[in-house]
C-alpha cells in the first residue's frame, strides 16, 4: 500500500487532473493505493474571500462565488466525456447551491464564526476530490471515494483541529479493510469532531492528511506529488540555482518546514516519522520516466 497526495497545482485544471489519473495508473500497476487531494489551486483562498466578503455584506461575494462555481464546470467539462458530465455537473451545482446558502446567512447575520468558515472552505476538497472520483468511474477504474470527515476525529478547534488518533487510526484501518479495494480515494484538509462537525486541519493540512492516513495504514510510502522535484536548497521561486535535496532526515525536513519551507506542512513529519514511513516529494509535471 502507498499513499500519494496531490496538492493544488496538481488538480488545478482538467490538463493536470490527467496527469494526476496517469500517475495514479502506474502506481496500481505496482501495488494498493490511497489518494489524498487538495482543492483546485486558489479555491481555498477563494472560499475565504467570498465568506468574508459575505459577512461585510458585501454583494461582490455573490460574483465570486459565480466565478469558481464556473471554474469547477468546466473541469468537468474538459475532463468528462460529454456523455457522462450531467451527473457530475448537477453534483457541483448542488454543493454551490449550497455554499451560497451558508454565504446569504453570513450576509444576513454579518457574522462569521470558525465553524461556520471550516464548513465553507471543506467544499474545497470535497469538490475536487468527487471530480477525480468521478473521472476515474468513467475511466471504469474501480475506486472506493470516502469522505475523510468519517474517518478523521478531532477536537472543536476550528480552524486547526487536533487529531484524535486513537479513534481516527482505527476508523481508518476499518474503512480501508472493510473497503476492499485497490484503490481510496479521500478529500484532504477536512475531519471533523466528536459530534460529527466538521473541521480543518489548517492550512497545507491535504498533506496532513496524507500522513495520518499512511500512519493509520501501515502504508510502505507517502508520496506528496507537487510542482516541485523535492525538498530543495532554497526557494526556487527566488534563487534560480536552487538544488534538489537527494536524502534529508525527519528532523531536518521537520525543521525546514518550521522555517519556512513550503513542500510539507509540518504537522506532517510526526505521524510517518512514528511509522518510519518514507517520504518522496515528487514533481506531477516531470516526464514519466524522472
Amino acid at each position: 500500500m502507498r499513499v500519494l497526495k496531490f496538492g493544488g497545482t496538481s488538480v488545478a485544471n482538467a490538463e493536470n487532473m490527467n496527469k494526476v489519473v496517469a500517475i495514479v495508473k502506474r502506481a496500481l500497476s505496482e501495488d494498493s493505493a490511497i489518494v489524498v487531494v487538495s482543492a483546485l489551486g486558489g479555491t481555498t483562498d477563494v472560499l475565504i474571500d467570498t465568506v468574508k466578503s459575505a459577512s461585510l455584506r458585501d454583494e461582490s461575494f455573490k460574483t465570486k462565488l459565480s466565478a469558481l462555481e464556473k471554474r469547477h464546470l468546466q473541469v468537468v467539462k474538459e475532463l468528462m466525456p460529454v456523455d457522462q458530465q450531467s451527473s457530475t455537473l448537477s453534483l457541483v451545482k448542488r454543493h454551490f447551491n449550497e455554499i451560497e446558502n451558508i454565504c446569504e446567512g453570513v450576509f444576513l447575520l454579518q457574522e462569521l464564526s470558525p465553524r461556520t468558515l471550516d464548513n465553507v472552505v471543506a467544499y474545497g476538497e470535497l469538490l475536487s476530490s468527487l471530480i477525480l472520483s468521478a473521472k476515474l468511474t468513467s475511466l471504469k477504474m474501480t475506486h472506493q471515494w470516502m469522505d475523510s470527515r468519517e474517518v478523521i476525529t478531532t477536537n472543536s478547534n476550528f480552524g486547526n483541529a487536533a487529531v484524535d488518533f486513537d479513534i481516527t487510526n482505527k476508523s481508518v484501518k476499518k474503512c480501508v479493510t472493510d473497503g476492499n479495494k485497490k484503490l481510496f480515494l479521500f478529500p484532504g484538509f477536512i475531519s471533523s469532531d466528536a459530534n460529527k462537525v466538521t473541521t480543518t486541519l489548517g492550512r497545507g493540512g491535504s498533506d496532513y492528511t496524507a500522513a495520518i492516513i499512511a500512519a493509520a495504514t501501515g502504508a510502505k510510502v507517502l508520496e506528496i506529488w507537487t510542482d516541485v522535484s523535492g525538498m530543495m536548497t532554497a526557494d526556487p521561486r527566488l534563487v534560480s540555482n536552487a538544488k534538489v535535496i537527494p536524502n534529508i532526515s525527519y528532523s531536518e525536513a521537520m525543521e525546514l518546514s518550521h522555517f519556512g519551507a513550503k513542500v510539507i506542512y509540518p504537522p506532517t513529519i510526526q505521524p510517518v516519522m512514528e511509522k518510519n514511513i518514507h517520504i518522496l516529494v515528487k514533481n506531477t509535471f516531470a516526464p514519466a520516466d524522472e
